[in-house]
């Protein structure tokens, strides 16, 4: 028995080595962690048990090379003493190809979430297919992607993309719910600068193709850019103190035993002149408990700003207008970050805070043409298609289609509250006026005469149409408040809320917007 447990030992020795000693060093020279260092990173210390560690591909050939574990690191611990699975591509096996054995094991790692209702965190680390198994590493492939969205609406599932990550692997982070990204080390394009170059003659280097600074600020594929894999991984915790395990759990609450004081600093924070603008971010940081606000694709669609937050020690989901961008207007990007964000919040039971301030959808040409309607039809399906708690607050500018697009009454909010300086109407009251009163605009004599006779018309329509108290009468405000009072207004709403019940139509699912 002793040669026997020798012999485990020393098996298990060269397993846990991975591609080896000096393929590890390659790998930490290159600046990038292995994948069970990233694991110790992510996993309470010695909370993991892994799996399949002895899987191998048979390919029926005597003395074929043995890849380690099949190049990938799979099992379950703990994050702050919650249980996840994981898994871990290892680079220095292979490159971290997938192949059919490989993919096996990520996959009997998901189902392992989806059958006890625990999160999942990816590390994607992979120089692609394997290309020796053919049409194997296709369907390992296809597998993955397939069980990708079995979990969808689940259980959360975060990628981290820490390595290359090109081709169809790119598909399964974007099958999941987050995606946390190294900067420089990290690349995820469907086809690579050479292929590129072959194909079409444009020339591009990989980190313009498909660096963390081109996802995060122009695709919109990513959620977080991370300077380091340490970083990344503190962002991964971090997020997963939001989440619940499943889809039928409560998100994780803290203890609160604070007084509700109000906040007279608010009632200064936001410029009177609807024309001026602010930073929505100083009002969130003055909204939630203190040090709470995680905010979500903070580079891509910048005229609206998403992120997680606490109220009173419960999770919540913002979604603000945020002025400092295109004067808070919807255009493509912002639409889709938004309706995405939502959706999330829905799937996970967290009650959602919408902040307005919004002048309209962004007009022009290149906004018509990229579709638009499309894109802002996303946001008016996901709040419509929403169950959780939603409590709105217009600040400012309510628009149009916008105003009902940032989760009006008529798209089931289930709490109103506007602030004095907010302005609801069809548009704006300069542009209303010059409608309204075109003719006895035009038939003013002089300039002068012109300019006096807007003003009072703007002045007029602010007074009868713009503001919040025709809403309030009208029930589709439910009060007017100072803005000092809001944090406290919203924190009472929602332990009333919590206890919400939603009955809709039975159904496979909505038909999203395009």
């Amino acid at each position: 028995m002793s040669k026997r447990f020798s012999d485990l030992d020393q098996r298990r020795r060269e397993l846990l080595l991975g591609g080896g000693a000096e393929k590890i060093e390659k790998q930490h020279r290159q600046g990038k962690l292995t994948a069970r260092e990233r694991l110790g990173l992510l996993l309470d210390p010695e909370s993991f048990v892994e799996f399949g560690l002895w899987a191998q591909e048979d390919n029926g050939e005597p003395g074929a090379k043995v890849l380690a574990g099949e190049g990938v690191v799979t099992g379950k611990g703990w994050v702050d003493g919650r249980a996840v699975y994981a898994f871990s591509q290892d680079f220095t096996v292979s490159g971290g190809s997938v192949g059919k054995v490989h993919a096996a094991k990520i996959c009997e790692c998901l189902r392992g979430a989806l059958r006890t209702g625990l999160p999942v965190v990816g590390f994607n680390d992979s120089g692609g297919a394997r290309i020796q198994e053919g049409v194997e590493a296709l369907s390992g492939y296809g597998q993955i992607f397939y069980t990708n969205t079995l979990l969808s609406g689940v259980v959360p599932q975060i990628s981290v993309i820490a390595g290359p990550c090109a081709g169809g692997a790119a598909y399964s982070p974007a099958l999941t719910d987050f995606i946390v990204m190294v900067e420089e080390s990290a690349k995820m394009f469907i086809a690579g600068p050479d292929v590129i170059k072959a194909a079409t003659g444009e020339v591009i280097t990989d980190e313009a193709l498909g660096g963390a600074k081109v996802h995060s600020e122009v695709s919109g594929n990513i959620h977080f850019a991370a300077p380091d894999e340490r970083t990344a991984v503190a962002i991964v915790k971090r997020l997963l103190s939001y989440l619940p395990s499943n889809n039928l759990e409560s998100p994780p609450d803290l203890p609160f035993d604070q007084p509700l004081v109000d906040d007279e600093a608010m009632d200064e924070l936001v410029p009177e002149d609807p024309r001026k603008a602010y930073d929505v971010r100083d009002v969130i940081g003055r909204l939630v408990d203190p040090g709470s606000f995680l905010e979500v694709q903070e580079a891509f669609g910048r005229s609206i700003v998403n992120g997680f937050g606490r109220l009173g020690g419960m999770v919540v989901g913002i979604v603000a207008n945020q002025p400092m961008h295109l004067a808070g207007s919807l255009d493509m990007d912002a639409s889709d970050k938004a309706a995405r964000f939502v959706r999330t919040c829905n799937i996970f039971n967290i009650p959602i805070v919408t902040l307005v301030d919004v002048p309209g959808f962004l007009p022009g040409v290149a906004q018509e043409h990229g579709g638009i309607i499309r894109h802002g039809a996303k946001m008016l399906f996901a709040y419509s298609a929403a169950t959780v708690p939603k409590m709105t607050v217009i600040l400012r500018k309510a628009y149009g289609g916008a105003y009902l697009a940032m989760c009006s009454k008529d798209l089931g909010a289930d709490s109103v509250l506007a602030w004095p300086t907010a302005e609801i109407a069809v548009m704006g009251p300069e542009g209303a006026a010059r409608i309204l009163h075109r003719r006895e605009l035009e038939a003013a004599k002089t300039a002068k005469d012109k300019s006096h006779l807007l003003a009072e018309k703007v002045a007029e329509y602010r007074k009868l149409h713009a503001n919040p108290y025709r809403a309030a009468a009208a029930l589709y405000v439910d009060d007017v408040i100072r803005p000092s009072w809001t944090r406290r207004l919203l924190i009472e709403r929602l332990v009333t809320l919590r206890a919400k019940r939603d009955q809709r139509p039975q159904k496979k699912h909505g038909n999203i917007p395009m």
